[in-house]
């Protein structure tokens, strides 16, 4: 059959200042470790595997005898965003940050969007909190049939729309448009889709997001894995932040329990490749807003569910747990942060207690998948495979699968 990888993003879930932070505007920030400060904080299951062993790890206590391997990675790319931390798991090393508007955007491409979107004009054009400008813009959205136009701290052109002023689809358009003619100098790294409902005072924004993304450079990991004859299973955003590109199947979800639910689906199948999975309300819906106590319970929920994943594993199959960037929720700021990232491994056919120690690159887990699989490397990180594999259970031959290319 062949290794399987699950590989799980926790949105957000850093775990400590970068020593580059202070550029960023981020210094004291750490995600895990601020959370673990200020709530009763319990994640017995992650501390199994050795997330309290990592290196620099505050907050949460180590076990004698962790049954996983454990790490932390720092960032290389200038960035500490979803899509400049996801492609760098994968092998693309994003050396010059994609553009911001932290003003908003040019008056020549507002004009552009609205020719190419069909509209008459537009609300907002400004850097904002995605749930705080749709209760300030709401109403005079559904007057007007305006839609709003916002950004943030991240390469992102957003568009948010009230559901009964312009369908999902209608929304989705629009997001099209967006995208084709944000290139160049202006290529931001995401076009969003931002549907909310309700009424004046209670406006909600709906899980019917989606995400535009850049195209990556074609090398990625995901591709050479889909171009070996093996799977890449997408859940989640995953399928957005490549354009498709590498994706086999793909999933949207609606929220973290359902991301889980649909990648244990995914793991109940057969064949070799990737099940890629992100689970994105840790940033969403608790980072950016600032909901200490709901960041706290999202962690524990997952921690929770975590056994039933790794009792869906098969023999071959690896289990790896990351996260992309921080979005410290206690922090004055509802930006994301520019911290480190734990990652935790867990297969019947790994060692036990292997400390990888502090990373240079997030590139680092996807050199290790191409070394797994036998593929060419990659063109940034550093295999840990070595590290990591046990031995067959009859002699010392690795578990490690070749694939044919």
């Amino acid at each position: 059959m062949g290794n399987r990888v699950i590989w799980i993003v926790l949105d957000s879930v850093g775990m400590g200042e970068l020593p580059d932070a202070k550029r960023f505007g981020d210094e004291g920030s750490n995600t895990l470790g601020n959370i673990a400060r200020d709530t009763k904080l319990s994640l017995p299951n992650m501390r199994k595997l050795g997330l309290g062993n990592i290196e620099g790890m505050k907050g949460i206590e180590p076990v004698a005898k962790p049954i996983g391997c454990y790490g932390r990675l720092a960032e290389l790319s200038d960035g500490k965003d979803t899509t400049t931390g996801h492609w760098e798991m994968t092998g693309i090393h994003v050396s010059q940050p994609f553009p911001t508007y932290p003003d908003g955007f040019p008056e020549d491409i507002i004009e552009r969007f609205k020719k190419a979107a069909n509209v008459e004009g537009i609300l907002g054009n400004c850097a904002a909190s995605g749930t705080e400008i749709i209760q300030r813009l709401g109403k005079r959205h559904v007057e007007t049939g305006y839609p709003i136009i916002y950004t943030s701290a991240d390469s992102v052109f957003q568009i948010a729309c009230h559901k009964k002023v312009y369908t999902v689809e209608r929304l989705y358009e629009m997001c099209e448009r967006a995208r084709e003619l944000l290139t160049g100098k202006d290529a931001v790294a995401r076009v969003i889709a931002r549907p909310f409902d309700g009424e004046e005072g209670n406006y909600t924004r709906t899980t019917e997001r989606r995400d535009f993304s850049r195209k990556p450079p074609k090398d990625t990991l995901l591709v050479r894995v889909k171009d070996a004859g093996l799977s890449v299973k997408a859940v989640g955003k995953i399928e957005d932040i490549f354009a498709g590109e590498g994706i086999t199947e793909a999933v949207h979800t609606k929220n973290n329990m359902d991301g889980v639910e649909r990648t244990i689906q995914f793991m109940k199948t057969e064949g070799a490749g990737i099940i890629f999975t992100n689970l994105v309300e840790f940033d969403m819906k608790w980072g950016h807003r600032n909901d200490v106590c709901g960041y706290a319970r999202g962690l524990e929920e997952f921690d929770a569910v975590l056994p039933e994943i790794m009792a869906a594993m098969k023999k071959e199959d690896i289990l790896i747990l990351t996260a992309d960037h921080g979005c410290d929720p206690t922090t004055p700021s509802t930006d994301h942060s520019r911290e480190y990232v734990p990652v935790l491994l867990y297969g019947e056919g790994l060692m036990q207690d292997v400390n990888l120690g502090t990373r240079s690159t997030f590139a680092d887990i996807g050199q290790t998948v191409a070394d797994l699989f036998g593929l060419k490397p990659l063109l940034i990180g550093k295999s840990f495979l070595d590290s990591i594999m046990g031995v067959m259970v009859q002699g010392t031959e690795r578990r490690r699968y070749h694939a044919d290319v």
